[in-house]
C-alpha cells in the first residue's frame, strides 16, 4: 500500500484537507469542498448487475478492477463505493472489498471497523431509541402513543432473535410495548446519511425522521422531540467521505452503506459530488441487481442530488445465466449450453430496465477459470443481438490490465453518450401507489400489486399527510425480478404483495415491504464469522 498522503496527492488533493485515520486511511475534511465545488464534473458511471447468485456475480470486484483500468488507459478515474457492514461480514456475504488482484486496501480494516462511520449511525440511531422511551417516561408531553412508535432500535449484526422484542418489562423501566430491532444499514440515518448535501441538510433531514403518532394520529418527528443536535453531533465525523486506495493506487472514496433490498443501497452523495470534482470518470455501484440498486440509483439518489449517470455497467457471468437457466448452485462449473442460453432473458431484461432511463449500457462479462470459451462466446453474441457493447473482464486475475478491453469499451461508449438522455422512471406527482404500480410493472414486468390491510392503511395515512410526493424504496428479495425468490429467470404476469408501507421523511421516500423481507437478517447455519481467527502475530485470517 501506498501512504494516503500519497494517494491524495495523486488525486489532486492536498495534505491540509486529509483528517488521517493513520497510515492508510483519511477522512476529507469539508475545506476540500470549498477548493473544488467550482470544477467542472467527470462522468458518473454505475455499475450494476443481473440478479445475485450463489456464484458471486463481482459487482465491487468489477467496479474495482475497471477503475484501474480506466487509469492504465489514460482515463483518470476515482472509485465511489459503499462501506461494508459488519454484519454481512460475519454471516453469509463475507467480505466486500474486492479480491484477487482487484481489491481496496486496507481490506481488514475496511471490511471491519474502518473509520467508525457506521458505529456512529448506530449510536445516533439509538440515542434517538432511548429518548423517545424516556420522554413516555418522564411524563409524555408530545402525547405519544407509545403503541404507534415506528422507530426501532439498530445493531450493525445479523441477529434474528431481536427482529420482534418487548421492551419496558420490569419495575420502573418504562412502558411496556412490542418493539424489534433492524440492522444498522436499514437505519433512516444511514439513507439520511448518503443523501444530504452538507451538514446542515444532515440535519434537516434527521429533523423530519417520524417517530410515530400522538393518540389523536398525528405524526411526531424527531425534530419535535428535540433530538437533531444531540444525533448531529454523534454523526459529525461520519458525515465526512473516507479515501482509501486499490491494490494499484486508484483513490477510492468509501462513504455510506444503506442495503439495496431494504434502503436504497447507493454510497453518500457527499462522496460522490468529491468523486466527481476528482476523476475524469467515477465509477459507483449500488447493490444486488439492477431492479433494486439501479433503479434506486436513478429513481432516489440521482432524482435527490441532481445526478445524470452517462453510462451503465451490467456485471454478468457465464454461472449467474446459468443459474437463471435451471442450473443448481453445485453445478454451475460444468458447460451447460442450453441452460445457458435459457438464463440469458435474465440478463435481456436488466439490459432492456436500464435503457429505460435513457443510460447506454456496456456488458461487462466476469470471467471464472472454469468458464468454457463457448459459453463465453455464446454471451458476446447474445449481447451483439441486442446491438449492446460486451466485453470480458478479468480483473480478479490480472488486475487492471485484466479490465482493458472493458475500459476500451467503456471510453467509446462515454465518448459517443448524447447529452440530456438520463430520466428517472417514474413522474414525482404520481400517488405513492401508481409509482409502486410502475416500478412493478414496468421494472419486475408483474401483473399488479396486492396490498394487505396494514398496507391499505399505510396508504391511506400517507394521502391524509399529503405525502404521494415521496419517492418509492421498494424492500424486495434481491434474487429474482418478483417478491418470490425461487422465482428466477425473468418471471412476468405475478402479482407482488405489499405487507406495508414505511415512512422514511428524512430520506425522502416510502419503503414498500414486499413477500417475506426482514430488515434484521439472520446468521447462515455455518457463519463467515466461524472461519475468522488472529494468528500470534496479529494478522486477521478468513475474512473474504
Amino acid at each position: 500500500m501506498r501512504l494516503i498522503t500519497e494517494v491524495a496527492a495523486a488525486a489532486g488533493i492536498h495534505e491540509e484537507h486529509l483528517e488521517l485515520y493513520g497510515k492508510y486511511k483519511s477522512k476529507l475534511s469539508p475545506s476540500l469542498w470549498e477548493e473544488l465545488k467550482d470544477k467542472p464534473d467527470g462522468k458518473l458511471v454505475l455499475v450494476t448487475a443481473v440478479n445475485p447468485t450463489p456464484a458471486g456475480e463481482g459487482k465491487t470486484l468489477t467496479t474495482i478492477g475497471l477503475s484501474q483500468a480506466m487509469n492504465l488507459a489514460g482515463v483518470h478515474t476515482v472509485a465511489a463505493l459503499r462501506e461494508p457492514s459488519l454484519g454481512p461480514c460475519l454471516g453469509m456475504k463475507g467480505g466486500a472489498t474486492g479480491g484477487g488482484k482487484s481489491q481496496i486496501v486496507p481490506a481488514e480494516e475496511i471490511n471491519l471497523h474502518f473509520t467508525g462511520d457506521i458505529h456512529a449511525v448506530t449510536s445516533a440511531h439509538n440515542l434517538l431509541s432511548a429518548l423517545i422511551d424516556n420522554h413516555i417516561f418522564q411524563g409524555n408531553l408530545l402525547d405519544l402513543d407509545p403503541q404507534r412508535i415506528v422507530w426501532k432500535r439498530v445493531m450493525d449484526m445479523n441477529d434474528r432473535s431481536l427482529r420482534h422484542i418487548v421492551t419496558g418489562l420490569g419495575d420502573g423501566n418504562g412502558t411496556v410495548r412490542e418493539a424489534g430491532f433492524m440492522i444498522t444499514t436499514a437505519s433512516e440515518i444511514m439513507a439520511v446519511l448518503c443523501l444530504c448535501e452538507n451538514l446542515q441538510d444532515l440535519k434537516s433531514r434527521l429533523g423530519r425522521m417520524l417517530i410515530g403518532f400522538t393518540y389523536a394520529g398525528e405524526p411526531v418527528t424527531a425534530g419535535d422531540l428535540g433530538a437533531v443536535e444531540a444525533m448531529a453531533v454523534l454523526l459529525k465525523e461520519a458525515v465526512k467521505p473516507n479515501l482509501v486506495q486499490t491494490l494499484e493506487g486508484t483513490p477510492v472514496i468509501i462513504h455510506g452503506g444503506p442495503f439495496a433490498n431494504i434502503a436504497h443501497g447507493c454510497s453518500s452523495v457527499i462522496g460522490t459530488r468529491y468523486a466527481l470534482k476528482l476523476g475524469e470518470v467515477v465509477l459507483t455501484e449500488a447493490g444486488f441487481g439492477a431492479d433494486l440498486g439501479a433503479e434506486k440509483f436513478m429513481d432516489i439518489k440521482c432524482r435527490q442530488a441532481g445526478l445524470a449517470p452517462s453510462a451503465a455497467v451490467l456485471v454478468v457471468t457465464v454461472k449467474s445465466l446459468k443459474y437463471n437457466g435451471g442450473v443448481s448452485k453445485d453445478d454451475l462449473g460444468v458447460p451447460n449450453q442450453n441452460a445457458l442460453l435459457s438464463g440469458m432473458v435474465n440478463m435481456e431484461r436488466h439490459i432492456a430496465n436500464l435503457r429505460k432511463f435513457g443510460v447506454p449500457v456496456l456488458v461487462a462479462l466476469n470471467h471464472f477459470a472454469g468458464d468454457a470459451p463457448a459459453e463465453i462466446d455464446a454471451v458476446l453474441e447474445a449481447c451483439a443481438r441486442l446491438d449492446v457493447p460486451a466485453a470480458v473482464s478479468d480483473v480478479w486475475a490480472e488486475g487492471g490490465a485484466g479490465g482493458l478491453e472493458v475500459a476500451e469499451a467503456l471510453k467509446k461508449l462515454l465518448a459517443e453518450e448524447k447529452a440530456g438522455g438520463f430520466a428517472p422512471l417514474y413522474r414525482d406527482e404520481l400517488s405513492i401507489a401508481d409509482k409502486i404500480e410502475t416500478i412493478v410493472t414496468e421494472v419486475y414486468r408483474g401483473a399488479g400489486v396486492a396490498y394487505t390491510p396494514a398496507a391499505r392503511r399505510s396508504l391511506a395515512v400517507i394521502e391524509k399527510l399529503g405525502l404521494g410526493h415521496l419517492q418509492v424504496c421498494m424492500a424486495k428479495t434481491p434474487y429474482s425480478f418478483s417478491d418470490q425468490p425461487k422465482q428466477l429467470g425473468a418471471p412476468a404476469g405475478f402479482t407482488v404483495g405489499v405487507r406495508d408501507i414505511t415512512l422514511s421523511l428524512g430520506a425522502g421516500f416510502a419503503v414498500v415491504i414486499t413477500g417475506n423481507i426482514v430488515t434484521m437478517p439472520g446468521l447462515p447455519a455455518k457463519p463467515a464469522a466461524a472461519s475468522l481467527y488472529l494468528d500470534e502475530d496479529g494478522v486477521i485470517h478468513g475474512l473474504e
